[in-house]
């Protein structure tokens, strides 16, 4: 029974990982006009690390929502 549960749950985890990994070419209305001018103003090495800067800000963020959500996973059948 708790196989089929981790298969699950593996599985849910490598599609949610892979929707994230696609790569998005057109995103609107996510930035203010100053920003979006400073930053093209940067260049190409400029851009690369904004993004760069991007993904290390979102690795911490998805780590604490996924360790709550597997800690509630984990203890729903918790006598209270």
């Amino acid at each position: 029974m708790k196989k089929g549960i981790l298969i699950r749950v593996a599985l849910l985890l490598s599609c949610g990982a892979a929707l994230i990994a696609l790569p998005i070419t057109h995103v609107f209305a996510q930035s203010c006009a100053m920003c979006y001018q400073s930053a093209a103003a940067s260049g190409p090495q400029g851009g690369a690390a904004l993004r760069h800067g991007i993904l290390i800000l979102f690795v911490p963020a998805i780590s604490l929502f996924v360790g709550i959500f597997a800690l509630i996973y984990h203890r729903r059948d918790v006598a209270r």
